[in-house]
């Protein structure tokens, strides 16, 4: 076999995805986010993969905590622009968006999900351009029956593209 790079064989693997958010220093911010998974069972662990650049990311980094909401399959492309093509340096990406604060204080977007948890990072593992954070879930909460969002949903139904700054970027230029 060829040591090739097939970026569609990376198209195989499933994602979901998620908003992933925080507090520090008294802001709030999220972002969309589709490197999300559970890791462990007993400690409940997370993990999630963000891109250095993020704001979210700079954030998790003070706060030593993050939240992440399912999102749902109806989910409106307008509200996914909010959290994923906007920066938090620049707009409140919270405003008008319904959430619950939870034990670390991170916000737990409630619109569009069909669940929330929240995690306290127990380890970081820095990479190029990203940095990967494992977190021990502390809360969780359901909030409905849907269908979750994943990310091949976004690409195929909701003609998505992902951003410079998502591990996937890559993706958009496969047929």
């Amino acid at each position: 076999m060829d040591n090739q790079l097939d970026m569609k064989a990376l198209f195989s693997i499933t994602y979901g995805m998620y908003i992933v958010s925080t507090e520090a220093e008294g802001k709030l911010n999220g972002q969309i986010a589709n490197a999300v998974m559970q890791i462990t069972g007993d400690p409940v662990c997370v993990t999630t993969c963000l891109n250095k650049a993020n704001l979210t990311t700079e954030m998790i980094q003070k706060s030593g905590f993050f939240a992440v909401s399912i999102l749902e399959l109806d989910v409106p492309m307008t509200f996914l622009g909010q959290f994923g093509f906007k920066s938090g340096r620049d707009i409140d990406k919270f405003e008008n968006v319904n959430f619950l604060k939870g034990i670390t204080g991170a916000p737990m977007v409630t619109d569009w999900s069909v669940s929330t948890l929240e995690a306290k990072v127990i380890r970081t593992l820095e990479l190029d351009t990203h940095v990967l954070f494992v977190g021990n879930v502390v809360a969780s909460k359901f909030i409905k029956e849907a269908t979750p969002l994943t990310y091949a949903d976004y690409h195929q139904i909701k003609k998505g593209k992902s951003p410079k700054t998502a591990p996937t970027f890559g993706f958009n230029t496969i047929k």
